[in-house]
């Protein structure tokens, strides 16, 4: 089944210019005959206002109503001289596709459908005015209900699930307008997805398959890991399972773990997060025993973000995906190269919002932020007075009860030798860090909030690429001054911190990770009824 987000289809729907701008309302007969001709295809505005009042369903849209039909002299717009208008039945065609894609009944107004089927297993009867009218609003309603639903997202304040990004906007009213009187053959052009939308909703078609033949029984824990090499039943399993899920490309009955299933398990590692090392541990069979309809709630949890993000342009800009521990960087369209990053903690977690990327600080001072010097280095200094001494730090101002306190430029220093600013109101940033092992753990949520770079100096070499006075030498020189050295980009960056637990990478595969902040749970809330 094609995508819904074939978003060319979705508008050459709606081919119907009929706004008479200057043009005003007139009475209208008592019948419209769907047999002979539809002739008198207008209502006044009263007649939309008792239809809101009666119908409670539509109460939310009401200023759309009134602002769609008001711009086009409450002309009707899915009716024209011969009955039902064609764009008409391919919006119900797209809307059950829609459903059957997404399996969500949410998107149907039952009334809508019903005065839909009537409309067209009645075709050639004589139908009063009111019926005709109650229809023409029903279907309008409807699609301000898929519209909302599909293109805009669940109605809440996303900041109640920790997203600080800007929700995209959808003028429901005016996209309507816009595509029925510009007969457009795309809807790119007005509502623009953010490329992740329609490659999560291929998947989800996938697993909805995949969850009629997944097998429901669990898996046992093994007392020690799988080598390739060796022979159990559980092998067998094993294969099936990653047969299933697309990681093995032919399945059998061979107890033996070959090559072929240790590619596979490999392949199956990376995609969920964990060690790729080929063999089969607890963990790996943790994820397999993870139900199907578990797997199509994150990838419906993970479509809904995708929504709320703007369409990708086509320009430099970078994203961190808090829980894969990554930051992509992308050249216009094109992801040229990753890099592996460390976040908050959940107790600290980072935070999800949007910024331009202005400056670059080589050799830094950590200006340490209160709640640290209360809690951590204050404590500190009581148990050893050398305490700053020992560790670069120095007092800059304030008081004995609470002194400002910063770290001085150098190896010692917690940001590093260098980082990276995109102003914020949380005093969230990028930089470097002296701890480099931390980069060797698989799970990377050690920081209190700012993201910690694994390759700080090829950032910065990115950043300044066009520059060509910024040599190899000439940065590795201002990483170890001795006071901070400010540079400003001659041009923003922006600068996306997201939370995706599913999503599809530049190899069009889909990857899964853990919910390390608590926010699918807190998503689930919203979107499903338990």
């Amino acid at each position: 089944m094609k995508t819904l987000l074939s978003l060319s289809l979705i508008f050459s729907l709606f081919i119907f210019s009929c706004k008479q701008k200057n043009r005003k309302p007139v009475a209208t007969d008592k019948t419209i005959t769907g047999q002979t001709s539809f002739n008198n295809l207008f209502f006044d505005s009263i007649q939309l206002e008792k239809f809101l009042a009666k119908d409670s369903s539509f109460a939310k849209y009401k200023e759309q109503f009134y602002d769609f039909y008001k711009e086009r002299n409450y002309q009707f717009a899915w009716f024209d001289t011969s009955g039902l208008a064609e764009q008409t039945h391919n919006f119900y065609n797209l809307l059950n596709a829609t459903v059957s894609e997404l399996q969500d009944s949410s998107l149907l107004n039952l009334k809508s459908i019903k005065s839909y089927q009537y409309f067209t297993e009645n075709s050639v009867k004589k139908f009063k005015q009111q019926e005709v009218l109650n229809a023409e609003l029903l279907i309008t309603g409807q699609f301000f209900n898929y519209a909302a639903k599909v293109y805009k997202g669940i109605d809440v304040d996303a900041t109640e699930l920790g997203w600080f990004i800007p929700r995209k906007k959808v003028d429901l009213s005016s996209l309507l307008d816009s595509v029925l009187s510009n007969k457009a053959k795309q809807a790119a052009v007005y509502i623009p997805f953010n490329s992740q939308y329609k490659k999560l909703e291929e998947q989800l078609q996938f697993f909805y398959q995949l969850q009629k033949k997944y097998p429901t029984d669990t898996i046992a824990n093994i007392p020690k890991n799988i080598l390739i090499g060796d022979s159990s039943n559980l092998t067998i399993e094993l294969k099936q399972r990653l047969f299933l899920l697309g990681d093995l490309a032919q399945n059998d009955k061979v107890k033996m773990f070959d090559s072929t299933l240790q590619k596979a398990v490999k392949h199956f590692q990376k995609r969920f997060g964990l060690p790729v090392n080929g063999t089969v541990g607890n963990k790996l069979i943790d994820q397999l025993n993870i139900p199907i309809k578990k797997r199509i709630e994150t990838i419906l949890i993970n479509i809904e973000r995708a929504r709320w993000l703007p369409a990708e342009k086509d320009s430099n800009y970078f994203l961190v995906n808090i829980p894969e521990y990554k930051l992509h960087v992308f050249d216009g369209t094109i992801n040229t190269w990753d890099m592996d990053v460390i976040v908050g903690k959940a107790a600290t977690g980072t935070v999800i919002f949007n910024g331009n990327l202005k400056y670059i600080v080589f050799s830094p001072y950590w200006n340490i932020p209160s709640n640290i010097v209360k809690n951590e280095i204050l404590p500190g200094i009581k148990r050893n007075r050398n305490y700053l001494d020992k560790n670069d730090m120095e007092k800059y101002g304030g008081d004995d009860n609470l002194p400002m306190i910063r770290q001085k430029p150098g190896p010692k220093n917690s940001l590093g030798l260098v980082k990276f600013l995109f102003p914020n109101n949380f005093d969230i940033y990028f930089h470097d860090t002296p701890n480099r092992d931390l980069f060797t753990a698989n799970n990377r949520n050690f920081s209190h909030g700012c993201i910690r770079l694994g390759e700080p100096k090829k950032f910065a070499e990115y950043l300044l690429r066009n520059d060509t006075t910024y040599t190899s030498s000439k940065i590795d020189s201002l990483m170890n001054l001795p006071k901070e050295k400010w540079i400003t980009l001659p041009k923003s960056i922006p600068v996306f911190i997201v939370y995706f637990t599913s999503w599809v990478d530049k190899n069009g595969v889909l990857n899964f990770r853990n919910d390390i902040y608590g926010h699918d749970s807190k998503m689930s809330e919203k979107l499903f009824v338990k």
